[in-house]
């Protein structure tokens, strides 16, 4: 048989996101999947689970797991979230271990503690890797040297692309080298299927990205959403719809959980116009995904530390997974 014309041996498998807190993992899941799964803000440990977006391509498939921002934990939250990046190592077939350039004042690189722990769980899983060296608009080229020298010490067995998710520079040359890690085989997952989360979870994830932009740092991480009511009656699955424009409507009722008094007001805010300002840019992101028209009812709770006590955190979903 002529080589030239045997088509290419499909390779699918899964690959763990894994990396310290705000590197960018999570625009890198979006840009992979070319859409919004997975919230994103300038805070770091905005993702707290486990999320799955599937890339589909000719004669490759990756499911990428996009894992909390490894950290030194303190607190029960913050010790499920490491928890779960590091046992996400365990359970795939790669692991792309994401960094951003980050220079000392004298323009040399230290690979830290956190980096450090990263890299031997990776080892002890026996797992290839790659590393990306993400954000890399941010730096002038030649001082990403440095970088690479850094990590091809710490990791020699990696292979390393220098990628910027915000742009998608680099990311063509970094698909490719996963898929190269990647088994022979069929698609794991239906080649229409973007993720496994259901809506109301990517809902209540969209309602608290939007406490975490619009509050800034007057609010802690100790912030959770909770769908109360999700009415899909009126939603109209099967009718056309133009791109841009949204037909049917959804119901949806949630509750914001923060741990003090003080915190509830300034979610609220002076004449209920922090909550509405939350309300409408997380109702915008909410139609975006739904591809329909949204009323969106918010409340705000005290749930005392909840983020300190095993069956609060089950409840939202930070246990037992």
């Amino acid at each position: 048989m002529n080589n030239a014309s045997t088509p290419p041996e499909h390779r699918s498998g899964i690959v763990a996101l894994v990396g310290r807190p705000n590197v960018g993992k999570s625009t890198l899941l979006n840009r992979f999947v070319g859409e919004k799964l997975a919230i994103v803000s300038p805070k770091p440990q905005t993702t707290r689970n486990r999320i799955l977006g599937i890339l589909n391509e000719p004669n490759l498939q990756i499911a990428f797991l996009d894992t909390p921002g490894v950290h030194k934990a303190k607190g029960p939250l913050h010790q499920f979230m490491v928890e779960t990046a590091m046992s996400a190592i365990d359970e795939v077939d790669a692991v792309l271990f994401v960094i951003e350039p980050a220079l000392k004042s004298d323009n040399t690189v230290e690979v830290g503690e956190v980096a450090t722990w990263i890299v031997e769980r990776v080892r002890s899983a026996k797992k290839p890797v790659i590393l990306a060296i993400n954000k890399i608009d941010l730096i002038d080229k030649p001082l990403i040297l440095p970088v690479i020298d850094a990590y091809r010490k710490a990791l020699p067995e990696a292979e390393i692309f220098p990628v910027c998710a915000r742009t998608g520079e680099g990311l063509p040359e970094l698909i490719s080298g996963l898929g190269a890690l990647l088994p022979p085989g069929p698609p794991l997952f239906p080649e229409d299927m973007l993720t496994d989360q259901a809506e109301r979870t990517i809902v209540a994830e969209l309602i608290r990205e939007q406490v975490l932009r619009h509050c800034r740092d007057e609010v802690p991480y100790s912030t959770a959403v909770a769908i109360d009511h999700f009415d899909e009656s009126e939603r109209e699955p099967n009718m056309p719809v133009e791109p841009g424009k949204l037909a049917g409507l959804v119901r949806i009722a949630a509750t914001i959980f923060v741990e003090r008094d003080s915190q509830k007001a300034i979610v609220i805010g002076k004449g209920a116009k922090m909550l509405k300002l939350i309300g409408a840019s997380a109702r915008h992101e909410i139609e975006r995904l739904l591809g329909t028209h949204v009323y969106l009812s918010l409340l705000v709770k005290v749930e005392k530390h909840w983020s300190e006590r095993p069956e609060s955190l089950r409840r939202f979903g930070y246990k037992g997974q």
